[in-house]
């Protein structure tokens, strides 16, 4: 199945598992499957899962005080994605996660991912450098965000992330970069 295959090249991409590991460990994955603009945690909501995504593209955002949307992140294939703080706190999301595409996903609560990192402490590590490596992800945006103009931050984006760049509508980039998107529209041009 290509679910399994693209999770467990992801799996042994960080860490060297074991046959019967990765087989325990999946029999404990849910596969789900979204249409495109469904929700898949509204804020409100505590997070109870990880998403492993297969197939499709998602988007994490806010409402700010306006009632405009603020996206935070995307996840396209072999990406994770949830809500961090709602995850382990166990405290509703301030944001809300939903597909730009009809999306395939591997999904995990946190009492079973809690339970097979006491049994197979190889999925602790990797969940420790895939979080290293968001939070690595989160700092590089702060500073590109912080250094950059505009016009700057735009292509950073789309020489970084061309995968993103050609499947995210552009008014959703536009609130990535927070910029409005007739400013994108004419970085575009240019």
């Amino acid at each position: 199945m290509k679910s399994n295959y693209s999770i467990i090249n992801h799996f042994n991409k960080y860490i060297d598992f074991t046959e019967i590991e990765i087989d325990d460990i999946l029999s404990h994955f849910t596969l789900v499957e979204f249409d495109k603009k469904e929700i898949l945690l509204k804020e409100g909501n505590v997070c109870n899962h990880k998403f492993f995504i297969i197939e499709g593209l998602v988007r994490s955002y806010q409402l700010d005080h306006k009632g405009n949307e603020k996206i935070n992140q995307f996840a396209i294939e072999n990406w994770w994605i949830t809500n961090v703080e709602s995850f382990v706190n166990e405290k509703p999301s301030l944001t809300s996660i939903e597909t730009i595409e009809p999306t395939k996903a591997l999904k995990i609560d946190k009492n079973t991912l809690e339970h097979l990192y006491v049994k197979h402490p190889k999925l602790e590590r990797y969940f420790r450098i895939i979080t290293e490596n968001m939070l690595v992800a989160i700092q590089r945006r702060y500073e590109v965000f912080l250094q950059l103009k505009s016009k700057d931050r735009y292509l950073n984006f789309i020489n970084n992330l061309p995968e993103f760049s050609q499947r995210v509508p552009q008014y959703m980039i536009a609130s990535y970069l927070e910029i409005t998107p007739e400013y994108l529209s004419e970085l575009r041009k240019t």
